[in-house]
């Protein structure tokens, strides 16, 4: 989209943020004063299917802006420009050029994250990438050099341990309410396949391996991971079994468990799917003086000699759209961006270990 008027809309943006220069960025600073700035953000790519959700957030916030789109599938970006009234880019290093950007959303296919991590991280501008980061370690290395060498504020679209019950089910495994934490299990599942959710064109790539890196499992599959890694730790070896069931995307997975053995002798169980039709889906943890379950509603634990309690939410932690501002605000602690980085890593190594292990039967050990 064109913007009209007597300037540009980046000249435009240019001039007002002029006035409002940003003091060095540094995570963790207490002494941080109250901050009324309006952040400018540029959505690189809008293939994803939480596009919408995220410039609808924006859109809805009082301190941030959309201000670019870019894509390389123009018709599409276009499409989204237009929807939310921001200038369409389609030239990509104008946009990481541009020193009024504060921030970028990398909602890309999953095997195109790393050539737009390339070109932000660089900025040493926060940068939000949904997940997973990348498809493959070959990858991730790339972006481990890139993190090393620029040390850019790197998170993805991951939010289930970040809210109030996950939270708080965090305290209790910290307050050593379970005991010893023998086994866990966590299922994260819905009914997109038999729900033909990717026959719209901007979805079909989902079921493109070529273009996702895989298909349930991958989708749903590194949520699950990257929960049970924040909650209990790295793994050290893992077993999968990941498959088509259903037949209706048959180019990709619509199913897959994996068996996660951790450093600390937890054994972990993830299932992930697109076929789950009912049932129940969340966390159990199984522990020496107590369990924890969900019961459809809400989690409870409790064990032999223990009465049966509800968890109380403790407070959410700022993920995604939420999380982006908050970095950009200085209001998360640089071990917590570490913490969550550090699971986002190690899940790209776990799933690809799963998906080697589902083609070789064996247990793959992870480096």
């Amino acid at each position: 989209m064109t913007f009209k008027g007597a300037i540009s809309r980046r000249n435009f943006l240019k001039t007002v943020s002029a006035t409002a220069a940003a003091a060095p960025f540094v995570v963790g600073n207490s002494n941080a004063k109250a901050d009324n700035r309006v952040y400018n953000i540029a959505m690189l790519s809008t293939a994803h299917i939480h596009t919408r959700g995220f410039m609808n957030n924006i859109k809805d916030r009082g301190d941030c802006r959309m201000v670019y789109v870019w894509d390389d599938v123009e018709d599409r970006g276009r499409r989204y420009a237009e929807e939310f009234n921001v200038e369409f880019e389609g030239d990509l290093d104008a946009i990481v050029a541009d020193q009024n950007v504060d921030g970028f959303i990398i909602c890309s296919e999953n095997t195109r994250h790393l050539p737009l991590l390339e070109k932000s991280l660089p900025t040493g501008k926060p940068v939000f990438c949904e997940k997973p980061l990348v498809t493959s370690t070959e990858d991730l290395k790339i972006v481990q050099q890139l993190l090393t060498e620029y040390k850019t504020p790197l998170f993805c679209g991951y939010f289930q341990p970040f809210t109030g019950q996950m939270q708080g089910i965090k305290k209790l495994i910290d307050d050593g309410v379970f005991g010893k934490i023998t086994r866990v299990r966590y299922r994260n599942a819905h009914h997109a396949a038999y729900g033909r959710w990717f026959d719209n064109p901007d979805l079909a790539w989902f079921v493109d391996p070529e273009l996702a890196g895989g298909g349930a499992f991958m989708d749903m599959g590194t949520h699950a991971v990257h929960l049970v890694l924040m909650l209990f730790g790295r793994a050290d070896k893992v077993w999968a079994k990941i498959r088509n069931e259903s037949g209706e995307y048959p180019e990709v997975d619509d199913f897959g468990v994996a068996k996660v053995e951790f450093k600390n002798g937890i054994l972990g169980s993830v299932e992930a799917a697109w076929t789950q039709t009912g049932g129940i889906s969340g966390l159990e943890i199984v522990g020496s003086e107590r369990s924890l379950w969900y019961d459809g509603s809400r989690y409870r634990y409790g064990g032999a000699g223990h009465s049966t309690e509800k968890v109380e939410s403790a407070s959410s932690v700022p993920d995604r759209v939420d999380r982006l501002l908050a970095i950009l605000k200085d209001e998360i602690s640089q071990e917590d961006i570490d913490n969550d980085l550090r699971a986002t890593m190690d899940a790209v190594i776990v799933m690809e270990a799963a998906y080697n292990s589902s083609k070789r039967g064996d247990w793959q050990s992870i480096s």
